[in-house]
């Protein structure tokens, strides 16, 4: 394969600000088709990265209708990640679907499920892990520089930035709020440092407090109370099923000053590690010769991409390059595996579930 022909499914604002600027930088892709029920934003984006003679649409089933497509990225509300990757997929397109997988477990099971039968490549939209702070991290974790990793903290925190466009205030689309939005960034990111997928418990709790303040003070600018209709601050208590703790935070708006997004703690019977640094840098702690240290990495010098073949950039231009080379050979590793992120989305089912309940969600 000397071309990967793209088509992509919803033009808005993930699709303009990661997927489409990434995609367009690398050489062997072609983003032949775009689709949006606002073919305005369709027909923006064809003229902005596709090739010549783009195709338009506003019905994303013509489009995956397509057998000069290779992949489709799926770039939707949340409530249309399922059954958009699902048809896809069944059309014999790879598909590369923005986080969350789905706004549940059902309609995540359904992608996966539709992967391992039609055979088809499928990943899931979390850059953080390219970061070159999250890779370096990873490189430890598997060297066991941390050794037994017992207790974690993943951390998606705002103080006030509450997105007010599109459908993020909008239960229905979304599936919830800042939890399902940043605090799967978070799970994800720790879970994969880890490298633990076996949950056992989940307790967890949302509030909407300050949901109601239509006049408060926000970075993207004033909501509306009666429209906002998702938690605005999420927590949840995860415990493994080898014994291991995880504690996730995730808000758009929170009365605190200590804000971190898409950030991890580690903590292992050898060492430990967090992004809580200066400028949210990486930290290693530990213990030698009888004294406690601190490192600091260098992670600028030299660039930090860890991956062989991998020319660099953004999180979000690595994850391109990974997700397209794997669907061009598939020796190339997939670092995001759909199975992983299949769990991501148990979790964060289980700490609503637990929120409206009132219990603790227990996994067979």
């Amino acid at each position: 394969m000397d071309k990967v022909r793209i088509g992509i499914i919803g033009c808005g604002g993930i699709a303009n600000a990661k997927h489409m600027p990434s995609l367009k930088k690398i050489s062997q892709v072609e983003m032949v088709a775009f689709c949006d029920i606002i073919r305005e934003r369709a027909e923006k984006a064809a003229r902005d990265y596709g090739v010549e003679g783009a195709a338009v649409y506003t019905d994303y089933k013509e489009l995956i209708a397509r057998d000069d497509i290779d992949v489709v990225h799926v770039l939707t509300p949340n409530k249309q990640h399922s059954f958009i990757t699902v048809d896809a997929l069944e059309a014999g397109k790879h598909v590369m679907c923005e986080k969350p997988m789905a706004i549940n477990s059902a309609e995540a099971k359904k992608m996966l499920d539709a992967a391992k039968r039609t055979g088809k490549k499928l990943t899931i939209g979390y850059q953080s892990r390219f970061r070159p702070d999250s890779m370096y991290l990873k490189k430890m974790c598997e060297a066991g520089e941390l050794g037994e990793i017992y207790y974690a903290k993943a951390q998606a925190v705002r103080r006030r930035a509450v997105p007010t466009w599109g459908v993020f205030l909008d239960a229905e689309n979304q599936g919830g709020g800042p939890l399902i939005d940043i605090g799967t960034h978070a799970l994800d990111l720790t879970l994969w440092e880890m490298n633990n997928y076996e949950p056992e418990m989940v307790v967890g709790t949302t509030y909407r407090k300050l949901a109601d303040n239509e006049n408060a003070a926000n970075d993207w600018g004033p909501w509306d109370p009666k429209k906002f209709t998702v938690e605005d601050s999420a927590f949840g208590f995860i415990k493994m099923k080898n014994g291991a703790t995880i504690s996730l935070e995730a808000s758009w708006a929170l009365n605190t000053l200590l804000t971190n997004e898409a950030k991890t703690v580690l903590c292992g019977d050898k060492g430990g590690a967090d992004m809580m640094g200066e400028n949210g840098g990486l930290r290693i702690n530990g213990e030698k010769f009888s004294k406690t240290y601190v490192l600091e990495p260098n992670l600028k010098a030299g660039g930090a991409a860890f991956f062989e073949g991998v020319a660099g950039g953004s999180a979000a231009d690595i994850e391109a390059q990974m997700w397209i080379a794997h669907v061009m050979d598939d020796s190339k590793p997939l670092i995001t595996k759909p199975e992983q992120a299949y769990v991501v989305t148990q979790i964060l089912e289980a700490i609503y579930t637990s929120a409206k309940t009132g219990k603790p969600v227990y996994f067979d």
